[in-house]
């Protein structure tokens, strides 16, 4: 854990969601400690510009992989870098044995469903649910 990755979290986060804190030295080390997680960074001109959080674990029906909080800084997209992050994504899920990838991405983000869909993730008839904790 540096404090380079702390600033990108602050400057990337709200781009993702402006309503959520973005997460802190702690939390970030918690993340990286778990052996279940990647948390897979980019980088242009030597400046971390992107991040993908994958989660690969075992359940009764195989190991599953799951891709949460994809974001690429506003001033560097258009680059290729989402989809670099994503593929990465892909292969150490696949070398994992996970049989498929799942994510979700809100559809006021055209340019990632886009890539999504270019990249060959398809969208199951299924249910989603959430069940929020409140405090």
């Amino acid at each position: 854990m540096d404090d380079e990755l702390v600033s990108a979290f602050q400057i990337l986060m709200p781009q993702l969601n402006p309503s959520l804190p973005a997460p802190d030295a702690a939390a970030l080390a918690s993340i990286l400690s778990s052996p279940a997680v990647s948390l897979l960074a980019a980088r242009l001109e030597g400046r971390i510009v992107g991040v993908l959080t994958l989660a690969v674990f075992p359940a009764p029906t195989g190991v599953r992989a799951w891709v949460e909080d994809v974001v690429v800084d506003q001033a560097a997209r258009g680059r290729g870098i989402g989809e670099a992050l994503t593929r990465w994504a892909l292969a150490l899920a696949a070398e994992r044995g996970a049989k498929s990838v799942e994510l979700t991405s809100r559809p006021a983000r055209a340019a990632a469903n886009r890539l999504y869909q270019r990249l060959g993730f398809t969208q199951p008839q299924t249910n989603y649910y959430r069940y929020p904790f409140t405090e």
